[in-house]
């Protein structure tokens, strides 16, 4: 391992409106200097070009002690958009607070039903967003602003931004909403505009890049090992018992590796990044078939992007963009039961699938205070005149990412790493990951 990157070094460089020159009203903290950075070891996980593991520094979140913003002239503004995700009343409310209480801000406006509520031919209007208002929305989960999908023109939403006098603009999202924001901190600037843009990263499926882990995730997790230990119930109580539960993650399998890790009762996990076959010397079925013949259960994870490369392709896509996927649990439910059927063996399968449960349940204790950490450190990073950015938290160290680093790639399960092995040791299911032109292979290792 070497210090310096074998490639040029990353710009991580955020941008700022301007000097700041107002001294901070926060009355007790430690405040963080612009030049100091954290270093953090970056692998290929992080950036395709990097091909050893190497050293990176970011800037370091926190309060600055001095300020852009006039805070009595200073108004806020914010939006959720996407999906929803356990913790995002609870960053709303976490920003909320922190802006008026500790630096007192003129006004902050939430902005109804995402990116469309900036567009006035959708009719939303603005709600005023006040401690008062949001003292308890932490309690609930989705979002008390609404969200949408789809995009918006950058040109129409800094439009409204200037009609609103907004002064920042925060933009709670996934990797789609952190590319809009993007663009519309880039029309700002090229109007020679004075409107930070700060974006708090959000997927419940944790695939957003240069984020080790997103807030809700810990929350998903939990919800889905309540399924999984279901399906296992379901399983033990009859001959030849298989549980299905089918979890979130379009590209990314973090959320049904981690609750396979939580719960130990999963005996084949299947993921978007770990390609499988049905039939065939280390099928799917056949490797079931054994299972079932030796311990007469089975409990089967699988993401909902799993197995795509056996479903016929639509060829649609979702309003985010993102392509229609095929089914995964109804292919795996009808060919295992007629595999089964086939053969003259007993089979009861019981699928369940918590996803629109996992996804809107409110926040746990661990998922609340990390949104009020990122709801903090957003409104330190905006009224201290940074734009263009996200705030993160990576390898356990709050920094500041411009758009460009967490908006290059989508995170996705290392299926080489130490990690993977564990979950493939946890199942007791043992797998190669294919080669290009190679058949996708899985099959069973023990009987456990």
């Amino acid at each position: 391992m070497t210090d310096a990157c074998p490639f040029p070094a990353i710009d991580a460089s955020i941008p700022v409106l301007g000097k700041a020159k107002i001294p901070s009203p926060l009355p007790y903290c430690r405040f963080m200097d612009d030049t100091t950075r954290t270093r953090i070891e970056l692998t290929g996980e992080d950036l395709d070009e990097i091909t050893t593991p190497c050293f990176a520094e970011f800037e370091v979140a926190g309060p600055r002690g001095k300020l852009y913003f006039d805070s009595s002239k200073a108004k806020a503004a914010i939006v959720t958009c996407g999906g929803l995700c356990p913790g995002i009343n609870d960053v709303i409310r976490a920003i909320v607070m922190e802006a008026h209480h500790n630096y007192d801000i003129a006004a902050t406006l939430g902005i109804r039903y995402g990116l469309q509520g900036f567009i006035p031919s959708f009719g939303h209007s603005l709600m005023e967003l006040t401690p008062e208002n949001v003292s308890d929305i932490h309690q609930f989960g989705g979002t008390m602003l609404g969200s949408s999908r789809g995009p918006q023109e950058p040109a129409d939403i800094v439009d409204a931004l200037e009609r609103f006098n907004v002064s920042m603009l925060f933009i709670i999202g996934g990797d789609g909403t952190m590319r809009a924001a993007r663009k519309i901190q880039e029309e700002i600037t090229a109007r020679r505009g004075k409107i930070s843009v700060i974006g708090v990263p959000k997927t419940i499926d944790n695939d957003i890049s240069f984020v080790t882990k997103s807030f809700g995730f810990d929350t998903a997790v939990e919800k889905a090992t309540e399924a999984i230990r279901c399906a296992h119930t379901e399983a033990l109580g009859v001959l030849n018992g298989v549980g299905l539960v089918k979890v979130m993650g379009r590209e990314s399998g973090f959320i049904a590796a981690q609750a396979t890790l939580a719960l130990k009762e999963v005996n084949y996990v299947l993921v978007p990044e770990y390609p499988f076959t049905l039939h065939g010397d280390h099928g799917l079925l056949p490797s079931l078939e054994k299972r079932l013949a030796r311990r007469r259960h089975a409990v089967i994870v699988a993401a909902e992007g799993a197995g795509q490369h056996l479903l016929a392709a639509s060829g649609r896509k979702d309003a985010s963009g993102n392509p229609v996927l095929g089914d995964v649990a109804s292919l795996l439910t009808s060919e295992i039961e007629a595999s089964f059927k086939s053969k003259n063996l007993p089979l009861t399968l019981k699928y369940i699938d918590p996803s629109y449960i996992i996804r809107s349940v409110p926040a746990n204790a661990n998922d609340r205070v990390y949104c009020g950490f990122l709801g903090q450190h957003a409104v330190h990073a905006a009224m201290a005149g940074k734009t263009g950015m996200v705030v993160s938290k990576l390898f356990g160290r709050y920094v500041h990412l411009p758009f460009d680093l967490v908006t290059r790639k989508r995170k996705k399960l290392n299926v080489h790493s130490d990690y993977w092995r564990a979950v493939l040791e946890s199942t007791g299911q043992h797998g190669v990951t294919p080669l290009p032109g190679d058949e996708a292979t899985l099959c069973l290792k023990k009987d456990g």
